[in-house]
């Protein structure tokens, strides 16, 4: 819970001086009394009243204006909720070095099983899609609602090539922007996630690799479709290549560049533990809205409660009203 106007609360010390002074002024009363050694009088000055009964209207009115106040703060309570539409569009490296086995059994084996578990928890009413990409991009299924079709497309990546970030990102978003509007004339939130374990080594036009990257994710936040990115695997990792020993360490600070471009965020993984944490990270950060519920009706109703109560029990045990 939290507060749109939280300043209020200082407010809370009035019921506070309330309570030090109710404390107080108790305190005198029994030391005021004891100064009478005549029974007679001390049943005159301090007639005997009820014990902690007569205690109970003063401390639910205390609660009651404490509750008025957290009511007069504006109290919020933030939630999240399923998206119920939306697109997110699963890039995955299927380049050579996701053969590596630094990672258990292999990169793409871990990648594959946490990526399952992604669109497993995917809220039914939003549209996931799959790319692979290597010295080429491919869209393996076109974002759908189905989303076993994407869990049964796993089965059919292979590792081969080099990693042509760039042409995964620009295939990406023309896969988001020929999606139809809904009802309302507008295009659904759309995110990209994409996962690589390197360094983009393929360009587009003629540019650097890595310059083509980030222009395309340049464009793709032109377009307000962040990319989320996860850089996978660890900097130890190496594949064989016509018998000799290549290094292919993952590259999280190119990643990294790629999602700040584009106004998403960036990840690193170097277990399929840790790739499974990431991608719960970004499920609950794509596939659900944060709602923001004004919940000040129910203290401002819960002071009004008390107030009551506390007015009952003066009656009942004081015949009178606090």
């Amino acid at each position: 819970m939290s507060f749109a106007a939280p300043w209020r609360l200082v407010m809370i010390a009035a019921p506070l001086a309330l309570l030090a002074s109710y404390v107080v002024l108790q305190r005198r009363r029994r030391k005021y009394a004891v100064r009478f050694t005549s029974v007679d009088l001390l049943a005159s000055v301090a007639p005997r009243r009820p014990g902690w009964q007569r205690h109970v209207s003063a401390v639910v009115m205390l609660c009651a204006l404490g509750a008025l106040v957290v009511g007069l703060a504006r109290p919020v309570k933030v939630s999240k909720v399923p998206r119920q539409r939306g697109t997110i569009l699963l890039a995955i490296d299927t380049s050579g070095s996701m053969s590596a086995t630094d990672v258990v059994p292999t990169r793409l084996a871990a990648a594959e099983d946490a990526a399952r578990k992604f669109v497993t928890g995917i809220p039914s009413g939003m549209k996931v899609g799959l790319l692979s990409f290597s010295n080429d991009t491919r869209i393996v299924v076109a974002p759908t609602s189905d989303h076993s079709q994407v869990l049964g497309a796993f089965d059919s990546l292979t590792v081969s090539g080099g990693t042509a970030t760039a042409a995964a990102i620009n295939q990406a978003l023309s896969s988001i922007a020929a999606l139809p509007k809904g009802a309302d004339g507008k295009k659904a939130p759309a995110a990209i996630v994409l996962m690589s374990d390197g360094a983009p080594t393929i360009g587009v036009n003629g540019a650097a690799p890595i310059d083509s990257a980030l222009q395309a994710a340049a464009a793709a936040k032109q377009a307000g479709v962040p990319i989320d990115t996860i850089a996978f695997g660890t900097p130890n990792g190496t594949v064989q290549v016509q018998g000799e020993t290549v290094p292919v360490p993952a590259d999280p600070e190119t990643m990294a560049k790629i999602a700040s471009t584009s106004g998403g965020k960036s990840f690193t993984a170097t277990t399929g533990t840790q790739l499974r944490s990431v991608y719960e990270q970004i499920r609950r950060s794509v596939g659900y809205d944060t709602v923001t519920r004004d919940i000040t009706m129910w203290f401002l109703a819960l002071g009004l409660l008390l107030g009551t109560l506390a007015a009952a029990a003066g009656i009942f045990w004081m015949q009178r009203i606090p």
